[in-house]
């Protein structure tokens, strides 16, 4: 453990978390939005559905950990949602079982701190045509289809308002963009940078409006060291410039978002 204590940010999920700093990734956007402010801690997990996570969940988010997260945002659903195999192997998992572990998974980290905050993740939408074309090899046959994205997305939705937490409605947010099937992915399922972009600014607006005391909006978190120092680059006029906020502004410019 590093000092001093930051607030931690944990992004806990499958491949659209593990993935979420490479290619202009939303996970790589939130560190940079909160550099000196929060640390942003990846679980991702390619492949993974809600049945491996509840297995884990213990081991990640451990009781008795010192220091539990300010804020867990939770993706899992995409491979929940592939339709089941003749074998019975494969990421697949009944709706109502879906419904149950995000359940189990909300319920316990809310007992880990009075103080955690929660966003949900649902499952996005997916360009089918782009899957068979790119991932023939790993999924031959068409078991992902935005008919059952929206199924458990909608089921994720019901989840959060049960338990009074955040979510964010990807499966809805993506589709506004008018050339969503072909901008918002690399390969008919995981993120282009367009499709980050997009999931970054719902997180930060979850984040701006939610009324948690304290906020995690960044403008409400303290910089890390900011304090003037004779040592800041002169200015001109015999002062210093106190860069303490330049990381944020220069990230916000970095990626096109809006500093509200």
């Amino acid at each position: 453990m590093v000092g001093p204590l930051r607030p931690q940010f944990v992004l806990f999920g499958s491949s659209i978390v593990q993935f979420s700093c490479s290619n202009g990734g939303w996970g790589a956007i939130l560190a940079d939005v909160y550099s000196r402010k929060a640390d942003v801690l990846l679980r991702g997990y390619a492949g993974w559905n809600s049945r491996r996570a509840l297995q884990v969940l213990e081991q990640v988010f451990p009781k008795d950990a010192a220091i539990q997260p300010s804020l867990v945002i939770v993706y899992f659903g995409g491979n929940d949602s592939m339709l089941p195999h003749s074998s019975g192997l494969g990421p697949h998992v009944p709706l109502p079982e879906y419904v149950e572990n995000m359940r189990k998974i909300g319920k316990y980290l809310k007992s880990l701190s009075e103080n955690i905050r929660i966003i949900f993740l649902t499952a996005p939408p997916v360009n089918e045509k782009q899957i068979l074309e790119n991932l023939r090899d790993i999924i031959p046959e068409r078991n992902r289809t935005n008919e059952s994205c929206k199924i458990y997305s909608d089921a994720c939705l019901e989840v959060c308002r049960e338990l009074d937490v955040k979510a964010v409605d990807l499966w809805t947010s993506i589709q506004k963009r008018k050339d969503w099937s072909t901008a918002c992915f690399t390969d008919g399922i995981h993120f282009s940078a367009a499709a980050s972009k997009i999931v970054a600014e719902e997180i930060l607006k979850v984040l701006r409006e939610a009324d948690w005391e304290p906020s995690l909006h960044w403008k409400s978190l303290p910089t890390e060291f900011a304090e003037n120092s004779p040592y800041n680059p002169p200015c001109g006029d015999g002062t210093t410039l106190n860069l303490a906020d330049y990381s944020v502004a220069q990230a916000l410019i970095h990626w096109g978002l809006s500093d509200n």
